[in-house]
């Protein structure tokens, strides 16, 4: 079986992933100075719920993806068997 097209998706869902959580990383640091820019926390809340779902679908295709209770495992125990997300 090709695994080419699997691995591609995987690299360019990381990335959506990242691109989102540095745009919230960002938007974190403005709203700790400007805590009244509504258009800002709208803004921020957007993007959160788009991390939320791009990483739920990220551990749909290749299982799990955050730590400390963000995310769940399958039987047995299944963290060890993709590669860590830096490594794509």
């Amino acid at each position: 079986m090709n695994q080419a097209p699997q691995t591609d998706l995987r690299a360019q869902m990381m990335e959506q992933i990242q691109m989102v959580d540095f745009a919230l990383v960002e938007l974190t640091l403005y709203l700790d100075t400007h805590p009244n820019d509504t258009q800002a926390i709208q803004q921020f809340n957007q993007l959160a719920v788009q991390s939320r779902d791009l990483k739920a679908a990220y551990e749909q295709h290749f299982g799990p993806l955050r730590q400390f209770g963000g995310s769940f495992s399958g039987y047995p125990w299944n963290w060890k068997d993709s590669p860590w997300p830096w490594q794509v």
